[in-house]
This record gives structure tokens, C-alpha cells and sequence, in this order.
């Protein structure tokens, strides 16, 4: 057995076919309520945006511990980070690059750059405008 360790990182370690990709599901900005939903096995070249977002709805009503979510119209996706890559200083969204949502549901996640180790934020749109105008957090406000 070989204790070495592999220099291979992570993102190119599993084929686009096999890849596990985490989603930051949001339930409230303010209050940074979000749990980390993990796909394995997705075939990047063949998952649409549509597909994915129909897949996290299906584990969210169906999976033990989402009820508090089940409530939540999640409609946007966004990429958060890559692995190996930058990560924002907010600890629940990335708040720049607007132009990193998901807003085309046909598009495939590797026509869109998506590799193995991707973490993708999933949370309804409408909350989150209201939240880049008043970017206030809330759990930590005294009582």
C-alpha cells in the first residue's frame, strides 16, 4: 500500500462524467442560513443548469433534515468557488461577479466551466437583490 501523496488536484482528479459538485443551499442571507447539499456521480457534460436545479429541489422535499428549506423558492444558481480557487470573504454568497449566475437552465455545467470540487450557491434571486441593497447581517445583532 503507497502512502505517497498524489499531486493531482482535486478538481482534475475525477473525469467530467464522475464529478461531485457542492451546493450552498440559502435560506436566509441576513441570518446566513445555509447547508452544503453534495452531489456525487455528475456528469457535467450531459447536466443542465435546469437539471441540476430540478435535482436540489427533489433532495430538498425529499431528504431528511430539509424541512426548515422546503418553503424556500430556490431559483438561481452561482457559482461560489472552484477548487484550488479564491474564495469570497462573505461567508455565504459571492457578491461580486453578477455575472457568474447560472441564468441560462439549458446550458451544460461543463459548456460553463464547471469542474469537479465546484461549490455552487442555490437560492431565490429576489432575496438576494433585496440583500445587495441592504447588505445587513442579522444573527449576530444583539437582543
Amino acid at each position: 500500500m503507497s502512502h505517497e501523496i498524489s499531486d493531482v488536484l482535486t478538481n482534475a482528479a475525477l473525469p467530467k462524467t464522475q464529478a461531485t459538485i457542492t451546493l450552498r443551499v440559502i435560506k436566509s442571507f441576513e441570518y446566513r442560513t445555509e447547508r452544503s447539499l453534495v452531489l456525487h456521480m455528475l456528469n457535467l457534460e450531459i447536466t443542465t443548469v435546469g437539471e441540476l436545479k430540478d435535482m436540489a429541489r427533489r433532495a430538498i422535499q425529499t431528504g431528511s433534515g430539509w424541512k426548515p428549506y422546503r418553503n424556500v423558492h430556490l431559483d438561481t444558481l452561482k457559482l461560489y468557488t472552484k477548487a484550488h480557487g479564491a474564495k469570497t470573504t462573505n461567508l455565504i454568497i459571492n457578491m461580486d461577479h453578477d455575472d457568474w449566475i447560472f441564468d441560462d437552465d439549458a446550458c451544460t455545467l461543463a459548456e460553463l466551466g464547471i469542474e469537479n470540487e465546484t461549490e455552487i450557491s442555490f437560492f431565490n434571486h429576489v432575496a438576494y437583490n433585496a440583500f445587495k441593497e441592504n447588505p445587513e447581517i442579522r444573527w449576530d445583532v444583539p437582543q
